[in-house]
């Protein structure tokens, strides 16, 4: 009688962690791609609040010293893959960049990759490898 007992409890848990870890996938999905549209319309004020709170500070001084609303156009973007943590509360977002900086004329094509955290009810940037954003997200 224990036995099967047993096995419904971990089954019945592993598919709360399951559907937990589905659910978030689905919330953190729009998250990236409003950071993604944000950052393309160069709405850097908006971005800043996808950013942990340890590290938007410098996020938006940087926005502002590199003057990044006149001198940084994102062209395009494209998400190209999502890893979630087991339990859950971290991501891994591989996306495709195209962006230039003045005075450059030469465009980027950066694969970036993207980790988010699930802190105090919502999904936040916490580092970038590459990209336009990698020297105050790292």
């Amino acid at each position: 009688m224990i036995r099967p007992l047993a096995l419904f409890l971990a089954l019945a848990l592993g598919g709360c962690a399951t559907l937990s870890k589905k659910s978030n996938l689905e919330e953190l999905k729009p998250v990236v791609e409003s950071f993604h549209k944000v950052i393309r319309w160069k709405d850097f004020r908006t971005a800043a609040r996808f950013v942990v709170p340890e590290r938007r500070q410098a996020f938006t001084r940087a926005r502002l010293a590199l003057q990044d609303e006149r001198d940084l156009s994102i062209s395009d973007y494209e998400i190209e893959e999502v890893v979630m943590s087991e339990d859950g509360t971290r991501a891994l977002v591989q996306s495709r960049i195209q962006w230039m900086r003045l005075p450059s004329a030469t465009e980027h094509t950066s694969v970036v990759s993207s980790e988010f955290v699930y802190k105090d009810g919502a999904w936040l940037l916490e580092r970038q490898d590459t990209g336009p954003f990698a020297d105050e997200l790292r």
